[in-house]
């Protein structure tokens, strides 16, 4: 019985059929499934986004209609959390800002976004104002979320903090609407 193995084990060695399939096999099967990794991440780094997109625009949508309402922070945060139904821990690792836009003069604000970073000690939360009837506001959002796969593909080339969480920011402008 093992002589009957090893006889099939040393035919299967010596033959060389198909032996010009084994190189293509080898170059093409990574970065196929370096392709599907990546379709993945992406796929689902879309579906956050637009989770994301749809909360901030119902906490604008509020926050427009409701100008003598007096909104904090934590008010708009819980609206975005609750209608953005695909984030994972939207609670701790979204940050808003809301700022006042001069359309008629020059200003540019902060390019970089004010995000959470769970590695390093809590900041207060820069530049959250509520604005006055007719005035341009923009609310930009920051959650920071864990790639599907990190250590490949998409989920490598985000730039990740001390967590290894990656940065999404959506921003929305709007102007309040009269009371």
């Amino acid at each position: 019985m093992i002589r009957s193995w090893r006889k099939i084990l040393r035919r299967f060695r010596r033959s060389e059929d198909g032996s010009a399939l084994v190189i293509e096999f080898c170059i093409f099967v990574p970065l196929l499934f370096g392709a599907f990794l990546m379709a993945v991440e992406m796929g689902i780094y879309s579906m956050r986004q637009m989770y994301l997109d749809r909360g901030l625009d119902i906490a604008v949508r509020a926050v427009r209609l409701n100008t003598n309402t007096n909104y904090t922070h934590n008010d708009i945060k819980q609206i975005v959390c609750d209608n953005a139904g695909w984030l994972e821990n939207c609670d701790e690792t979204l940050r808003l800002e809301m700022v006042t836009l001069n359309p008629r003069v020059f200003y540019q604000y902060n390019q970089a976004a004010d995000c959470v970073d769970t590695s390093q000690p809590i900041k207060p939360v820069r530049g959250f104002q509520l604005g006055q009837q007719n005035q341009m506001m923009m609310l930009r959002a920051c959650v920071k979320f864990k790639p599907v796969y990190p250590t490949s593909g998409l989920g490598f080339a985000f730039e990740k903090d001390g967590t290894g969480r990656a940065t999404m920011i959506s921003a929305a402008a709007f102007v309040q609407e009269p009371g």
